[in-house]
């Protein structure tokens, strides 16, 4: 074999595309690439049809009262509805019956006008393992007196802060992220709504 031809021979092949099959070639290609667009128009579509989330979007300012007169008979007692100043809204309210702890209680959800959160939480119920797990492992850390009465003060891990007291035979919990201050104001009222 002579040179040239070992030459022919190691020297790769460069195909060569009629034009019938450069066109099925590239077809592929702009396939996908109208595919693609279709797909991102789509999901752009989408996008633009959910509203935004914003703080108001996740506000709600369920009537209290109305929900504790409603929980009235199954929970033998009027559950406290605190009236709060300007500003402040209540996102839930409920009465969850006993369940395996044989406490059934009542609880609130209020946001301060800084949007920060506490919850109350009340029964004529309480027991030791059903405080227990309501306070999440939170310790002591002092008292503090909301309009003449002493509440127990807790700090859990979570960050929360804790009050708890014992009222007319009722259990009450406050838990939150706010300062104490706006606890105050949330103490203050459900006191007064309990006579």
């Amino acid at each position: 074999m002579s040179e040239a031809q070992e030459d022919q021979q190691s020297a790769p092949v460069t195909p060569v595309l009629t034009a019938k099959q450069a066109k099925r070639a590239n077809a592929s290609a702009i396939g996908m690439l109208i595919a693609t667009t279709v797909t991102l128009g789509l999901v752009f579509f989408v996008y633009l049809l959910n509203p935004t989330h914003t703080a108001e979007t996740y506000t709600r300012d369920v009537d209290v009262a109305t929900i504790a007169s409603e929980a009235e008979d199954a929970a033998g007692y009027l559950p406290v509805a605190a009236e709060l100043p300007e500003g402040w809204t209540a996102n839930y309210a409920r009465w969850t019956g006993a369940s395996g702890d044989g406490v059934a209680f009542w609880e609130v959800g209020y946001l301060t006008p800084e949007r920060q959160f506490i919850q109350v939480t009340q029964t004529n119920q309480s027991n030791p393992t059903w405080f227990a797990q309501r306070l999440e492992e939170a310790a002591p850390s002092g008292q503090r007196v909301i309009d003449g009465v002493t509440w127990e003060m807790l700090d859990s891990p979570s960050g929360d802060a804790y009050l708890t007291t014992e009222r007319d035979g009722f259990t009450l919990i406050l838990n939150g992220t706010a300062d104490l201050a706006q606890f105050d104001v949330v103490g203050a009222a459900v006191l007064e709504k309990l006579g």
